[in-house]
């Protein structure tokens, strides 16, 4: 990671406010919007595809462009790319609370996305770049430490902010949080970027065909029977563009997606768990709160559901904190493979919770063991990942093992909607305990810590 001499650290805590300030917000977006998506629908009259590509629009920009943020970080600041990131996200989410139509929602969606790919890659950069030696470590553990508590409150937040001020008021909280973080950023802007090598536009193309393509066609999949091109053609093309994108990026001196990386067995098992794991946290908020607001679910209000959640919010915060001193314990393989398991025990508690005549704290009982996998997963799953990678491509791998990680998020709510929609929340659940299954699966096939 970038680093400056001694004499330049003296900026370093309003750096780390501002970019702890920054991760806050795009955690807590990513998780609280889902509280809000019941009330979203009916006042902006949202179809189900719709709700889809509400909360996949921001994913799969994200998915597409974090490695792009990575590069920029190096070529023209950490700093200045973190600020572009954060006036990115605080307009779209401007645009979202004034939005008139489903339409504009998706778009600046998207746009939002954008932004967090650039603020996700461009603060991680920049609190390494301003930390001291002796406290770099402590400093990027505060700063996931932030993102992880914003991810971990978002539910609650959501809930509560859309129950008694509406669901725009969530969006108009990211500008409150992002402007004051990117007026600090301004303040101290750091050092320039180097020069690199040129963009691989083609590889960002193709890999952008690719990921839309694949999402549209699985979405698709729910209507086969009514309308099977819907579904077969984009498919077919996603699978073209899986091609192109292989043939193309195996054949320059330093692609875009540098699928060398793979090669290494941890990393690419690592990759998998965060796709895995995204899958899973998107699709359980997403559709349990469609579940737990529905008057055939729970019939809760926005805030009672946010509430609900609060023990699956601090599984995640406490779980993640502990995670390393679990890790250190018992082993990485042991500790990720026993959070796959708890993971599938918290679906199964819930799935009974939902036949049991004390509902409620069995609920939140599952919760907060579904939590608690999770948790353990998201935290330590980077860490492996990079671990075996020499420093020149710690920025690569980490730009590719966040994009996984959104695409994860995506493919877990395209499926989590076909599912909710043939079967109901339950069939989610089964989908989940599907999911933890392949990522305990993929921990046996870890080296041996």
């Amino acid at each position: 990671m970038p680093t400056v001499a001694s004499g330049a650290k003296s900026d370093f805590r309003p750096v780390l406010v501002a970019c702890c300030l920054a991760m806050l917000a795009v955690g807590d977006n990513s998780t609280a919007i889902m509280a809000a998506l019941p009330a979203m629908t009916d006042s902006l009259q949202l179809a189900r595809p719709e709700v889809e590509w509400v909360v996949n629009a921001y994913l799969l920009t994200a998915a597409i462009f974090i490695i792009v943020g990575g590069d920029a970080a190096d070529q023209v600041g950490a700093r200045r790319s973190s600020i572009a990131g954060i006036a990115l996200f605080a307009l779209a989410s401007l645009i979202i609370a004034l939005a008139p139509t489903g339409f504009v929602v998706v778009g600046a969606r998207a746009l939002q996305g954008l932004g967090a790919a650039f603020a996700v890659a461009g603060t991680l950069a920049a609190v390494s770049e301003a930390a001291p030696d002796t406290g770099r470590a402590e400093a990027i553990g505060t700063w996931s430490g932030f993102l992880m508590l914003g991810f971990s409150i978002g539910p609650l937040v959501g809930g509560a902010v859309t129950h008694f001020a509406g669901w725009r008021s969530i969006f108009w909280l990211n500008v409150v949080v992002m402007v004051p973080a990117a007026l600090m950023l301004l303040r101290h802007p750091g050092t320039g970027g180097r020069r690199m090598a040129s963009m691989d536009w083609i590889g960002l193309g193709v890999l952008a065909v690719f990921m839309v393509t694949l999402i549209t066609g699985l979405q698709a999949l729910v209507h086969v029977r009514s309308d099977p091109k819907a579904a077969i053609v984009p498919l077919a093309l996603a699978a073209i563009a899986f091609g192109g994108l292989i043939w193309t990026e195996t054949r320059r001196r330093q692609p875009l997606v540098d699928l060398g990386l793979f090669a290494n067995r941890n990393f690419a098992i690592a990759a998998g768990l965060l796709f895995l794991v995204m899958f899973d946290i998107m699709t359980l908020l997403l559709y349990y709160n469609l579940f737990a607001q529905s008057a055939d679910g729970l019939g809760m209000s926005a805030v009672a559901a946010g509430l609900s959640l609060l023990p699956l919010s601090v599984a995640l915060f406490a779980f993640a904190r502990a995670a390393p001193l679990i890790a250190a314990k018992i082993g990485m393989r042991r500790m990720l493979t026993a959070a796959s398991l708890l993971l599938i025990l918290g679906c199964v508690i819930v799935w009974a919770s939902l036949r049991s005549d004390a509902r409620l704290p069995v609920l939140a009982l599952g919760l907060l063991v579904a939590g608690g996998g999770i948790a353990l997963t998201y935290a330590s799953a980077p860490r492996l990942g990079l671990a075996t990678l020499p420093p020149l491509q710690a920025g690569k791998g980490s730009g590719m093992l966040n994009s996984c990680s959104f695409l994860g998020g995506t493919v877990g709510v395209t499926f989590g909607g076909i599912l909710f929609a043939l079967t109901g929340f339950s069939g989610v659940l089964v989908l989940l305990g599907l999911s933890a299954l392949a990522s305990a699966v993929l921990c046996l096939r870890l080296h041996a810590d």
